[in-house]
């Protein structure tokens, strides 16, 4: 039975590729906080999981849960994942976003070159590490050149997979782009957008409060994103796009969830505060996702409509009995 080591596992995505690896017949050890409250409910809902207590900031405490677990494969999503709140944080976003991938890096190698057997490695990176890419759409090709902490701190983990993979180790950076799902958290726009509006159209709301409606995104979902990195661990290494390859704006995000919830004339509902607008804001980010489809056979499974109504049905169930 492989083993599969997951930070981040407590996260939206990391919570599916737990799921993911469990059913094909992995071990998964998952890192946990001390006092993580969503411990819980992810024991609840996915049975089998072994989880260890750490913190991604203390690196002795990382590189040794690595060797004693001596995993087939690393799947690093954990870190602080907001851009808002990197700008707020920036020493916390380098030291738990940009420094445990040099520790579980160095950690890998050392575990494959004791025990003689690859073992695989899985940067969650963001397409963030592009900044304002004068490209679209953007691929494993374009220059990095962030334009916000989070971004620089994914960029300094994407550089570290190339040169440990220049070292023998089974590397591979997974660039992603936005991807949503019910389990994101209430802390990310597009949760409140599906919140807010699940909550205006039941009458307990009366506005959506946002800030760019035109900045455009590539959304996926979150289980596709998943099971694209489950596809990399067992690829050849290298750096991978996962994307749609569609963009939408964040006013067609509104608008499909308004739609999902039933609301026709929704404009009224919407009003903007530049309090809510990014420093840096990226006009437009989209994905080639080419060379993860040609080497793994991965393919989206749900439009983007799909994806925000799912989220807005998830959000009226939740409103409605609470």
């Amino acid at each position: 039975m492989p083993t599969a080591f997951v930070t981040g596992i407590t996260g939206q995505t990391g919570s599916y590729l737990a799921d993911i690896l469990l059913a094909r017949g992995y071990r998964v050890v998952g890192l946990v906080r001390g006092g993580d409250e969503t411990r819980q409910a992810l024991e609840e809902r996915t049975p089998g999981l072994e989880l260890l207590e750490g913190d991604l900031g203390d690196g002795e405490r990382l590189a040794d849960l690595v060797a004693r677990v001596a995993p087939d494969a690393v799947f690093n999503l954990g870190g602080l994942s907001s851009v808002a709140a990197s700008w707020e944080r920036p020493l916390d976003t380098a030291l738990i976003t940009a420094v445990p991938p040099a520790v579980l890096l160095d950690a890998a190698l050392g575990v494959q070159r004791r025990e003689d057997r690859r073992v695989s490695f899985v940067q969650a990176s963001s397409a963030e590490i592009f900044g304002s890419p004068s490209e679209s759409p953007q691929n494993e090709e374009t220059p990095v050149r962030p334009v916000n902490p989070y971004g620089a701190a994914k960029a300094y983990g994407h550089h570290l997979v190339a040169s440990y993979r220049s070292m023998g180790l089974a590397a591979s950076s997974c660039i992603l782009y936005n991807h949503e799902s019910p389990r994101r958290p209430e802390t990310f726009v597009t949760r409140k957008i599906t919140r807010t509006v699940a909550r205006i159209s039941l009458g307990l709301e009366t506005e959506l409060v946002l800030g760019s409606l035109d900045a455009r995104r590539d959304w996926g979902w979150a289980p596709d994103y998943a099971a694209a990195m489950q596809l990399v661990a067992e690829a050849e290494p290298d750096d991978y796009v996962i994307a749609t390859g569609e963009a939408h704006s964040v006013e067609d995000f509104v608008a499909a969830a308004f739609a999902a919830a039933g609301v026709v004339d929704w404009r009224g509902y919407v009003k903007q505060d530049a309090a809510f607008v990014r420093p840096k804001e990226a006009t437009e980010f989209v994905g080639d996702s080419s060379r993860l489809r040609a080497r793994t056979g991965w393919a989206p499974t749900r439009a983007f409509e799909q994806i925000v109504a799912a989220m807005v049905e998830n959000d009226l169930a939740i409103e409605s009995t609470s």
